[in-house]
């Protein structure tokens, strides 16, 4: 059984790709997201928004490495520790985690 994933590619005003990702990113569906980041990444940097994203595991984090180079990250609280452990901080630009790997942005005042 697939998981559910959601994989919209727009582009924001200043003309920079996104990849919006909703949902669970596990192996029953990662094949579809790294069929999506090879699609979309064309010759510059693609924006990948994980700030919809539920659940990572290592299979999808296995794909978000090997497009590492030519990514650059959105994602929420719930997926700061994942990202910054396995060490996805480190080759790409993660904005929402801080350097110290806790989220950014999530304080309201």
């Amino acid at each position: 059984m697939t998981t559910p994933l959601t994989l919209v590619v727009a582009e924001r005003p200043d003309g920079t790709p996104v990849l919006a990702v909703s949902g669970e990113i596990d192996m029953s569906n990662a094949g579809a997201l790294d069929d999506a980041l090879t699609r979309s990444t064309g010759d510059g940097l693609l924006l990948v928004d994980l700030s919809a994203v539920d659940y990572l595991d290592s299979a999808g984090l296995t794909v978000l490495f090997s497009h590492s180079s030519r990514i650059r990250l959105v994602a929420n609280p719930l997926l700061a520790p994942v990202l910054t452990i396995s060490g996805l901080t480190e080759v790409t630009t993660v904005e929402g985690i801080a350097s110290d790997g806790t989220a950014t942005g999530s304080d309201d005042s």
